[in-house]
């Protein structure tokens, strides 16, 4: 998790980037964009009240990973759908929202602890497998012209 205390009371001692950086040990980018929104949320000094998890919930509109979770398992819901619904609610919240790139990368994080892969042995180009999301896919038979029935679930 990032230290947000430590980096704006950093920056409020007059710290460089460069500094809180290679102190916190967060990339610059990080820094700017914690730095960034405390400036547009008008935090000119830390009280003791803001702890990281005050100041994460107050600079940034938290993501409910368990429900983006549940809401991959239905047909036609992508990453980028619920980052739009996401960002739909922070902004009417009038709270920042993360990028799509952070919000991709804070879902892989919750993601792993299920470990959702399956190593498949077998030799290269033995069997091809299609991986969408969506409706289900026509497969036709290119010398009957026929629609094959759909063996996916």
């Amino acid at each position: 998790m990032i230290n947000y205390a430590k980096t704006l009371q950093m920056y409020f001692n007059g710290n460089f980037q460069r500094t809180i950086s290679a102190t916190t040990g967060h990339s610059r980018h990080t820094i700017l964009d914690v730095v960034n929104r405390a400036i547009e949320k008008n935090i000119q000094e830390l009280t003791d009240e803001m702890d990281d998890p005050w100041l994460f919930g107050y600079l940034y509109y938290p993501v409910n990973w368990e429900y983006i979770h549940k809401e991959l398992m239905k047909k036609n819901v992508t990453l980028q759908l619920l980052h739009r619904e996401y960002e739909d609610k922070a902004r009417n919240s009038k709270k920042m929202p993360y990028s799509y790139t952070s919000f991709c990368r804070g879902y892989r994080s919750y993601a792993h602890k299920y470990k959702l892969t399956m190593p498949i042995k077998r030799k290269p180009g033995e069997l091809v497998e299609v991986d969408w999301v969506g409706s289900t896919l026509k497969v036709i038979d290119c010398e009957t012209g026929n629609e094959e029935k759909s063996t996916s679930h």
